[in-house]
């Protein structure tokens, strides 16, 4: 196949992974990327409960990790039906900087991972469903991408309230 063939083939998966980088570390036309509204938070505002009844910046993250982590082990075939909430929603169990530089790591990694799995899928294939699953790869990978931004917009607010600012 030539080069020319295999980029046409892969011209949406590229477009969805680069939506990936963009809703994380790249150039977003919506404002501040995940990547950069992380990047001053210490872990004490992260471990922070600045408003009542809402998760934790901290929670969020690790949340956010498991459904990266969730999406890419579901498009390798791993058939997940649904997450038990102490998995969906794991605990902070140390709130060290240490612990919270980790947390950020570890989501930043899954990022990395994700947006390697989507460049896999070639275009034809982005309308299977995977085992298991009732959602198409497309769907699973355009869902992520909103459920990270999603999760972004409420640690931005957790992050103003936790500075005292909300």
């Amino acid at each position: 196949m030539s080069p020319e063939a295999t980029r046409i083939q892969t011209a949406e998966a590229e477009k969805i992974a680069d939506q990936l980088e963009r809703a994380f570390e790249g150039d977003a036309w919506h404002g501040q990327t995940i990547s950069e509204i992380l990047t001053d938070i210490s872990a004490e505002q992260a471990a922070a409960s600045p408003l009542a009844g809402v998760h934790s910046i901290w929670e969020i993250v690790l949340h956010t990790t498991v459904w990266q982590r969730t999406v890419r082990e579901r498009l390798q075939g791993q058939p997940i039906v649904s997450l038990p909430d102490e998995i969906d929603w794991p605990r902070v169990t140390e709130t060290s900087a240490t612990a919270w530089c980790e947390a950020v790591r570890d989501l930043r990694a899954e990022y990395e991972l994700l947006r390697e799995e989507a460049l896999k899928w070639s275009d034809r294939d982005l309308g299977v469903t995977t085992e298991g699953q009732r959602y198409t790869v497309y769907e699973m990978l355009h869902g992520v991408v909103q459920h990270g931004l999603y999760h972004a917009g409420q640690i931005a607010i957790l992050k103003k309230a936790a500075a005292g600012g909300a």
